[in-house]
């Protein structure tokens, strides 16, 4: 059958007719598989999960679709034609588009730019500014999202971001919309505002292949679902028949038992952390707002949650307590009842406090480096002699740390950008581990985390917190806010709105607080 090239006509799609055929897909990393054998198919008008752990193929698979890896065995027909895309480009052409979990966003472009990429709208051979940015806000409205379509990326935080890259993953005419991860970074209202696109998407007859490691998600959009396990094919079923438990045991290849029950630790009689009256500006160039007057505690052992929704200024209060935006407008912080003043980073590793970023592809690793010298980067003056890296010593660091943290991977000496999004997260978690911490900071930490790769991360705060470290936990997943948190500070517009203890919390009071509303428990909670 000869292969079709992308200016082939592809006929129109009817409900249910097959849009996608890959089969006997095999890749190989030098001496490693990372596909074998897969297989995988689409129709229009449906949602199909492909489901897996972290490094189980399944963005390999779905960069092959999208033209990004070409070196590959297998077939592919798109429309019922042989097709074997060359390039992003030319898998555009055939109706495929892809919205990836690590966002292929130009930080320095403007919003518009970015949407309109390679696809700009133009005229005698200028682009037409002023319809590419009315594009682009009409391609933002559908998702619910307004904002000034001429600044930087780079000046919007990553939930924006990931609105944008959605945004222009549907800019074009795909038939073919694959969303992997697409709501990492997302609060739930926006996360209903792509659901209900999505709904659109399948009454159009465009088919959806959806990777998410969120159970609640895929129970409530799959049609059909497959998974993959270490790169091959185990199976495919409709999604009314494979419920979670069994979809997680073809996962995982194994049941997997029940998560013990968190028991708040007995609260010692003084805080790890007392954060009294602290105010922080907003970052200059940014729409996010400040940290004003905040006071909370943190016990040794505690898990203490910070709830909110995007922009509530969450995220830059635990950049304030690292040290990560200068000094603070007002207010103080002890650690151990002793009085600190945190303005650098340095000071706060120093002071025994880490920071695990939202965004691990550019503020949490160094991708071209090594997973060895990501590990040891933060604590790199307990493992130097007279300026130079002791290597022995690094190397035994970071070999003592992939095994705790079950890190996959064939060498540490590869760059890190070679792992999976899981596995980078546990890199990114190994790499403050090693800092000894007695304060733990921790932004979206099971971020594009399989179910399995969870509940390990889940065990080892656990284990840390018995060992007396205190951890400040912003989730935007509300049932680990309310299963991991002892107790929960809900912020809205830079502030706190509301106190919850774990027996009071509910997922009504988190979301009544982080919308400005009265928290009946709030009034009863003490500080």
């Amino acid at each position: 059958m000869p292969l079709a090239t992308p200016s082939a006509e592809l006929p129109a799609a009817r409900m249910g007719e097959a849009l996608l055929r890959m089969s006997g897909i095999s890749k190989r990393f030098g001496a490693a598989a990372v596909l074998s054998d897969a297989q995988f198919d689409l129709r229009a008008g449906e949602v199909h999960v492909l489901a897996g752990e972290n490094g189980a193929g399944k963005s390999t698979l779905m960069k092959i679709l999208g033209g990004v890896i070409t070196d590959f065995d297998g077939q592919i027909e798109i429309g019922g034609r042989r097709v074997r895309p060359r390039s992003p480009l030319e898998a555009a052409a055939l109706g495929v588009s892809i919205i990836h979990q690590e966002l292929s966003l130009i930080g320095p472009m403007s919003v518009a730019d970015n949407i309109s990429l390679a696809r700009h709208p133009t005229r005698a051979g200028f682009v037409e500014t002023r319809r590419q940015e009315a594009q682009a806000r009409d391609r933002l409205a559908r998702l619910g999202v307004d904002l000034d379509v001429r600044r930087p990326v780079e000046e919007y935080p990553i939930a924006i971001r990931q609105l944008i890259e959605i945004a222009k993953a549907l800019s074009g005419d795909a038939k073919i919309i694959v969303m992997d991860e697409p709501t990492s970074a997302l609060n739930s209202q926006e996360a209903a505002t792509l659901f209900r696109l999505i709904g659109t998407l399948k009454e159009a007859g465009c088919g959806i292949v959806y990777i998410s490691h969120k159970m609640e998600e895929i129970e409530s959009l799959a049609n059909r679902i497959t998974v993959l396990r270490d790169g091959r094919y185990i199976g495919t079923a409709d999604a009314a028949d494979l419920p979670i438990p069994k979809l997680i045991e073809w996962m995982v290849g194994r049941e997997m038992a029940e998560r013990t029950p968190r028991t708040p630790p007995p609260r010692a009689s003084t805080p790890r952390l007392e954060v009294a009256g602290l105010s922080f500006r907003a970052r200059t160039g940014t729409n996010r707002v400040g940290v004003q007057d905040v006071t909370l505690q943190a016990y040794p052992g505690e898990i203490v949650g910070l709830g909110g929704l995007e922009g509530s200024g969450a995220s830059e209060l635990l950049l304030g307590l690292f040290g990560a935006v200068g000094h603070p407008v007002a207010g103080q912080v002890r650690l151990d009842g002793r009085p600190v003043a945190i303005c650098s980073p340095r000071q706060a590793i120093a002071a025994g406090v880490s920071l695990l970023t939202n965004d691990r592809k550019e503020t949490g690793l160094v991708l071209p480096l090594s997973i060895t010298a990501n590990i040891s980067l933060a604590s790199l003056p307990e493992i130097s002699r007279g300026g130079w890296v002791s290597s022995s010593h690094e190397r035994r660091i970071a070999a003592d740390s992939a095994r705790s943290l079950r890190i996959h991977a064939r060498s540490l000496d590869l760059p890190v950008a070679a792992l999976s999004g899981g596995n980078q997260q546990k890199v990114a978690l190994a790499k403050w581990i090693q800092t000894r911490p007695r304060l733990m900071l921790l932004d979206e930490p099971t971020r594009g985390v399989d179910i399995g790769a969870k509940r390990e991360i889940y065990t080892l705060i656990n284990e840390w917190t018995r060992d007396g470290v205190s951890i400040l936990l912003i989730t935007s997943e509300m049932s680990e806010l309310l299963e991991l948190s002892d107790r929960i500070y809900v912020m809205h517009r830079g502030q706190i709105a509301a106190e919850l203890e774990r027996k009071e919390a509910s997922a009504e009071a988190v979301l009544s607080a982080a919308m400005g509303g009265a928290s009946p428990a709030s009034e009863t909670s003490t500080s």
